[in-house]
């Protein structure tokens, strides 16, 4: 869950904040004033309590806030501004010549010895033949002219290999001086920053949550009823009523007619 209500606090700093949260309600129980997590407010009650109110939270630490997005952005510019790359690149263009030197200087005693072991062994070869070539002797003294070459070359590459690594070495230690004496400041700053936000924002905000008791547990989400048996089909039911149930409404009022029987009389009669 990451907040969205710290107007403030830059995208890239925001999941810090989560972080912050996270860790306090998992050490909760740990920490002073928050070991009555549970009784009657969750880890995820006050999870979103906290994240409704990022905005104050987050602005109990805007002084260590503002200085560490400080310090962070003269790094950034200064790494863009630096010809730090230069710097890289001249040195990688030193690391390849002196790659080259170590590499030239590895094959020399490998290419001579090979050059003396081919002419020696034809050297001798031509020695046993009947009668022996004239040149013969001349394939022996040029094995050993690259036997003492081999020599030579083999003592050179030893030099050249130990000057490379040397040399990188060195190169290696002013490279990481240099890194790693800028991020010293930013670590500190925003070092800072969190246990401010930590402190002064999150923790009271949460002990606050859990011993006052006019703040109200935060309800849950609804949930989407299951199904029922009758399907709904787009239409409600008719609502079906008693009789005389408040839900008919006033109807309108009906006298039954009054039937009567005829007032029939006997014959009258005068006087007599």
């Amino acid at each position: 869950m990451h907040m969205n209500s710290a107007p403030h606090l830059l995208t890239e700093d925001r999941p810090e904040f989560d972080r912050l949260l996270d860790e306090a309600l998992r050490t909760a129980h740990e920490r002073p004033g928050l070991d009555g997590l549970g009784e009657r407010l969750t880890a995820e009650q006050l999870r979103i309590m906290a994240v409704g109110a990022s905005a104050l939270l987050a602005a109990a630490a805007a002084a260590e806030y503002d200085h560490y997005v400080k310090v962070r952005g003269a790094q950034r510019e200064e790494i863009r501004s630096t010809p730090r790359a230069d710097y890289r690149e001249s040195g990688r263009e030193g690391s390849d010549g002196a790659g080259i030197t170590a590499m030239v200087a590895v094959l020399a005693p490998v290419l001579a010895a090979t050059a003396m072991v081919i002419f020696l062994l034809v050297g001798y070869v031509l020695k046993a033949v009947e009668p022996e070539p004239a040149f013969a002797d001349t394939m022996l003294t040029a094995g050993w002219l690259f036997g003492a070459l081999t020599a030579v070359t083999l003592f050179g590459a030893v030099v050249a290999l130990l000057v490379t690594a040397v040399r990188n070495r060195a190169t290696e230690v002013v490279a990481g001086d240099g890194a790693d004496a800028a991020p010293d400041e930013v670590t500190l700053a925003r070092e800072a920053w969190r246990n401010a936000l930590l402190e002064r924002g999150i923790l009271p905000f949460l002990r606050e949550a859990l011993t006052d008791p006019a703040a109200e547990p935060v309800p849950p989400a609804p949930r989407t009823p299951k199904a029922g048996r009758i399907p709904n089909l787009g239409y409600t039911r008719p609502d079906f009523t008693s009789p005389g149930s408040p839900s008919q409404g006033t109807r309108p009022g009906y006298t039954p007619p009054d039937f009567s029987s005829p007032e029939f009389g006997g014959p009258k009669t005068g006087p007599h």
